[in-house]
């Protein structure tokens, strides 16, 4: 029996698109021979939706798209994901369309994502249906991971689903479906969607693994993709491609910065470029997705930029052929000390002017946003949030964090990445020790431990939910562990106040790992 995978990118709310791409899927299939075709969860509505699956008007709209999907639905049986109402209760279901009619629904039992607690409540479960001869086992989302009996019962296993990405996870999940078929001796087949939803990344990856663990179809990471399948045929193994986590992150990235321009009809971006490595990588990034033409920066130096930071950035925005002007922001500075004068009286200088620096490049780059319509994208790190080393108001400001989530050594990764081929990012921008130059002769070690132990203690504390003390026995220095602890549960208050940043860890900031802001005792 021929089944069709149909990985899509949908787009929330786009009940037309969404319809119109899963029913040009449903023809491919019916063209190919195919008996069953499937598409991800909650393909009708995409997703999460949040609050919108509170609202009855945007469920009946799911319905309404799915008797319209029915109605191709002739010769050819197919599940769909989406949303609909049971009891006075949203719950996520596959949809089971036969013959031109909805037979009915395969609900989720198990609700595990922080993005859908709140909104999706649990239904029955895995259930059972038959396409001709063969048994097939239903299975929504997570219900995957921990409902194993239905393996007794089918021929075929069967998961819509939408997993988001994260670092390692294409590798994880492969080896659990390759498990999973392994053990139930079934053959096992997922789909997953594709594209970036405001700050989340699904990245595809689905795949079928036969009754031996074997991966007879994989279908592409990042990108829409459709294969016909039989699992009764006996198609040959495949081998599953390494996963370098770089690239999948640079992919990742790509994806989700295109698809949160495209999804909010935003065109251009702006930011400022410091000659530092996070807004390299951040506009080189930004001028790969987006285009050169529609990527406008400035060059914002004080008395405290170097000569060869200035001539890093200038160099890179013309690498890149992005739009850039130079603004110093030393007489702005200057007056604004000036006005505070009465007020500071004969404090010392000390990190609010270094503050006021930053603030007022932040509120020219709002200018900026304003003045021309582009959208100001943040270029602060994930090591850099973690401690607070950021100015509120001012390098933190923007639409969207794309590096945010990222360590400051896999920023570093990223940026060798970029210049794989060709020098983009001048070299010296890569090798100089990194600094905020908001004071003379500054560097980020004079506040912060280097960063390769900064980002050590920071993984073991928010990806793996270490305490102080099993971090210090793992080897680190006591004092340097309490005081980067110190540093995280001070500036949670600004995490607070982030804008959206693309996840693409296992524990992002504030949406992986929220955390009260009355914490003084610092667990």
């Amino acid at each position: 029996m021929k089944i069709a995978l149909a990985q899509q990118n949908y787009t929330i709310g786009d009940f037309k698109g969404n319809t119109k791409k899963i029913i040009r899927c449903i023809d491919r299939a019916k063209s190919a021979g195919a008996r069953l075709v499937v598409f991800s969860e909650q393909a009708i509505s995409g997703a999460p939706a949040y609050d919108l699956l509170n609202k009855v008007t945007f469920l009946d709209l799911c319905e309404e798209s799915l008797e319209e999907i029915a109605l191709h639905c002739d010769g050819i049986s197919a599940l769909v994901g989406m949303p609909t109402q049971s009891i006075n209760k949203t719950i996520s279901v596959a949809a089971l369309i036969e013959n031109r009619k909805i037979v009915r629904y395969i609900g989720k039992k198990n609700i595990e994502s922080r993005d859908e607690m709140w909104h999706i409540r649990p239904s029955k479960g895995c259930e059972y249906l038959k396409i001709g001869d063969t048994k097939i086992a239903v299975v929504v989302g997570e219900d995957i991971h921990t409902e194993h009996e239905y393996g007794e019962y089918a021929d075929l296993i069967v998961n819509l689903t939408n997993s988001p990405y994260s670092r390692g996870i294409v590798e994880k999940r492969y080896d659990f479906y390759r498990q999973l078929s392994f053990m139930t001796g079934k053959t096992v087949l997922y789909v997953n969607s594709v594209g970036g939803q405001t700050d989340i990344v699904y990245d595809g990856s689905s795949a079928v693994f036969n009754s031996r663990g074997e991966a007879i179809a994989l279908l592409k990471n990042f990108e829409e993709d459709f294969q016909i399948v039989d699992p009764d045929a006996d198609m040959p193994a495949l081998e599953i491609p390494y996963q370098n986590k770089t690239v999948n992150v640079y992919r990742a990235i790509r994806l989700g910065l295109r698809d949160y321009f495209e999804k909010n009809g935003f065109r251009t971006a702006c930011l400022g470029l410091s000659g530092g490595i996070d807004s390299a990588v951040v506009v080189s990034l930004a001028a790969e997705v987006l285009g050169p033409e529609n990527v406008r920066v400035l060059l914002m130096p004080s008395q405290f930029s170097s000569d060869h930071s200035v001539e890093d950035a200038r160099t890179l925005a013309e690498n890149l052929g992005v739009q850039y002007q130079i603004v110093p922001i030393n007489e702005t500075f200057a007056a604004l000390t000036t006005t505070l004068g009465p007020v500071f009286g004969e404090l010392p200088f000390d990190t609010t002017e270094e503050n006021m620096q930053a603030r007022i490049r932040g509120m020219m780059m709002l200018a900026i946003s304003n003045k021309f319509g582009n959208m100001l994208l943040a270029t602060s790190n994930k090591s850099e949030i973690a401690v607070g080393y950021g100015t509120l108001y001012g390098d933190t400001v923007g639409a969207l964090g794309i590096i945010g989530d990222l360590y400051k050594c896999e920023v570093y990764d990223l940026a060798r990445y970029i210049n794989r081929n060709e020098e983009i990012i001048p070299l010296n921008t890569i090798m100089k020790a990194p600094s905020a130059e908001l004071r003379l002769e500054q560097k980020d070690s004079d506040s912060l431990p280097p960063y390769d132990i900064l980002d050590a203690i920071l993984y073991r504390m928010i990806e793996e939910g270490q305490s102080r003390e099993e971090i210090i026995n793992a080897g680190f220095d006591e004092e340097v562990v309490y005081k980067v602890y110190g540093l995280v549960v001070k500036s949670e208050f600004k995490r607070y106040q982030a804008c959206p940043t693309l996840r693409l860890s296992s524990r992002p900031l504030l949406t992986g790992r929220r955390m009260p802001l009355t914490n003084k005792y610092g667990y």
